[in-house]
């Protein structure tokens, strides 16, 4: 999350419209993912495909889907509303795990739940009637793909994630060719996309789309705050974007419900049995 919480950086470092720039990532992303995938494995894509045709190809469009609408919601709304509302990724991701592959979910996140989505609901309230409020709608669009992304990435572990990221970053260069302006596009807007997609982003998410293998969607989940903190620094002190009064308020409530949502209550007597 470290990793990927440069993203907002690089998007605002190349100030270009949102298409180019998607484009750029999505060529720059899609030759360094492939690269691991042909350095890490003898199989074929079509073979790797086959094996479960169906999740294969839904991670992939909700990975496009998810990179997309995050470039859009950073290039029309504050940084900090975006990683804000991303923050509420975790509680996102308990709840479709409860409803989609049985995980349970205590009391303690459903009370957490409820209060995520007032924390985002305040977000997204101090940008109604202004300009902003696309860019928070994507980044809830952004939420929405990534959470059942993890439920998927958990569910079928057997999908190759470099191969799958790597298609991913080509539907989205596909997807964006027609609009990009890429002839226009100054000298900064390649640097940032190129460093973007073909470092920080690959690592992030290969790691990050790893982790559900070992360890349970909410609390892989647990660690998506990290960016909420980390891109609102880099926000600060790179552009002196302040965030607003609705911003660190809806912040303060999202951080704190998902932390005592995912923590919260952990600690057990080692003695006593765990009901299963």
């Amino acid at each position: 999350m470290l990793l990927v919480s440069t993203d907002s950086y690089f998007i605002r470092r190349a100030d270009f419209d949102a298409w180019t720039i998607a484009f750029l990532f999505a060529v720059a992303s899609t030759i360094s993912l492939g690269l691991l995938f042909a350095v890490r494995t003898d199989a074929s894509p079509a073979t790797l495909v086959r094996r479960e045709p169906l999740p294969f190809v839904a991670i992939v469009v909700l990975s496009a889907l998810t990179q997309l609408a995050f470039v859009g919601a950073v290039n029309n709304t504050a940084v900090s509303n975006v990683v804000v509302i991303v923050a509420a990724t975790p509680i996102v991701s308990a709840g479709l795990a409860w409803a989609l592959l049985g995980e349970r979910v205590e009391r303690r996140i459903a009370i957490a739940i409820a209060a995520t989505v007032a924390g985002v609901v305040v977000v997204v309230g101090g940008s109604v009637g202004s300009p902003t409020l696309d860019g928070d709608l994507l980044a809830l669009a952004a939420v929405a793909a990534v959470s059942f992304s993890l439920i998927l990435w958990r569910r079928h572990p057997m999908v190759d994630r470099p191969l799958a990221l790597a298609l991913s970053s080509a539907t989205l260069a596909l997807i964006t060719a027609p609009l990009a302006s890429v002839g226009s596009a100054p000298a900064r807007v390649v640097v940032a996309a190129g460093l973007m997609g073909l470092l920080f982003n690959p690592l992030g998410r290969i790691a990050y789309t790893t982790a559900p293998k070992y360890a349970p969607t909410a609390e892989v989940a647990l660690f998506t705050p990290i960016e909420t903190v980390a891109a609102t620094v880099w926000a600060w002190l790179f552009f002196s974007e302040r965030p607003t009064a609705p911003t660190v308020i809806g912040g303060v409530i999202v951080l704190a419900a998902v932390l005592w949502g995912t923590v919260g209550g952990r600690h057990r007597n080692p003695r006593r049995p765990v009901r299963r």
